[in-house]
């Protein structure tokens, strides 16, 4: 069972996760944050993931504590579910259209957080999501899943749908990636270990 719990709580958020890597159930999802929550139902639902997500957040400052710390926890809650990683793809790359916009995700759970991001969004927000605080979630969520992540928005005209192509591809990069292939002995790197 690839599964986790995680808990956050610092002085400006409380963030719970649940995850199955393996079990796709609705998502129950309320980061506070309408539009962030539309995203990542779209992540579980495009990435086949049982996830439960609460976070409650210093919306009253801005979006980004909250954003940033669902990323950190989020991440962890990946990593956790991976478990050894034995078997695991490991890399996907995929591109997702939504309307005029196109996005590629490509992914390598190697154990090595590190995040490339071209998207150049037109809008500052889209409906109360700050969208410059997208970034610090995927930088956030990479680091701790221990996932080389590269984002690129190829192009597209409405922000709205740019952020979609992102998370719909994020979420069937990060399926394909962490699916089980039973011809894979052990780790798929030549150090043994991932």
């Amino acid at each position: 069972m690839r599964e986790s719990n995680i808990t956050r709580k610092t002085k400006e958020t409380s963030v719970t996760v649940r995850l199955h890597l393996d079990q796709t159930v609705p998502a129950n999802i309320q980061s506070g944050i309408g539009f962030f929550d539309h995203m990542l139902d779209l992540l579980a639902k495009h990435g086949r993931l049982g996830l439960a997500l609460q976070c409650q957040g210093d919306l009253q400052v801005d979006n980004h504590h909250s954003v940033e710390d669902i990323g950190i926890a989020l991440g962890q809650a990946i990593k956790e579910a991976l478990g050894d990683k034995k078997g695991i793809v490991r890399y996907a790359t995929t591109f997702t259209p939504m309307d005029e916009a196109l996005s590629r995700v490509v992914i390598d759970l190697s154990g090595r957080g590190y995040l490339v991001y071209q998207a150049m969004l037109p809008v500052e927000k889209i409906g109360d999501f700050e969208t410059e605080t997208l970034k610090e979630f995927l930088q956030a969520l990479a680091v701790n899943a221990g996932m080389n992540l590269h984002i690129q928005v190829e192009y597209g005209d409405n922000g709205h749908h740019m952020v979609e192509a992102i998370f719909k591809g994020l979420g069937r990069a990060l399926y394909q990636a962490s699916r089980i292939d039973p011809g894979i002995d052990g780790c798929l790197s030549t150090k043994g270990i991932l």
